[in-house]
């Protein structure tokens, strides 16, 4: 078991955090945002950032090479459809993606995106790690809880 601590401050005890929300046993801030028969995606329950959108395999693969054709391709649409609605939707207009395989659980990529408010921390991908630090410890507001 591991203990997760979310956005909202709350620790969950689970055997695999992917497992755990793509089977509906935890549900992240915000509810699912698009789902099939491959993939999950929802907010990032760690960061309360508006559009910081997981996008998580429903079977443990590490990597891209484990992806069979059908997997693969909905990978993409889906990689496409959620940027295109964070652009739409929200005005991000850049993303940092992120696919680790150096990781305990679930194939997933971070799609994380770039917020004027950021700017502060610098625009490389160095910045990445102080953003979410100060989202979780400045941004866990009722306003901004709402808005993610």
């Amino acid at each position: 078991m591991r203990t997760i601590t979310l956005s909202n401050g709350f620790t969950i005890d689970v055997e695999c955090l992917s497992c755990s929300l793509t089977s509906g046993m935890h549900q992240p801030d915000g509810g699912v945002i698009i789902e099939t028969e491959h993939f999950h995606a929802h907010q990032d329950v760690a960061y309360p950032i508006e559009g910081l959108v997981i996008l998580a395999s429903k079977r443990h693969i590490i990597g891209f090479d484990e992806l069979t054709e059908a997997p693969k391709v909905d990978y993409i649409h889906l990689l496409t459809k959620i940027r295109k609605a964070q652009r739409t939707a929200l005005g991000i207009e850049y993303v940092f993606y992120f696919y680790n395989e150096d990781t305990t659980h679930h194939f997933h990529t971070w799609m994380v995106p770039r917020y004027e408010w950021m700017n502060e921390f610098g625009r490389s991908v160095e910045s990445v790690r102080p953003v979410l630090l100060h989202a979780r410890k400045h941004m866990n507001n009722e306003i901004n809880k709402q808005n993610v």
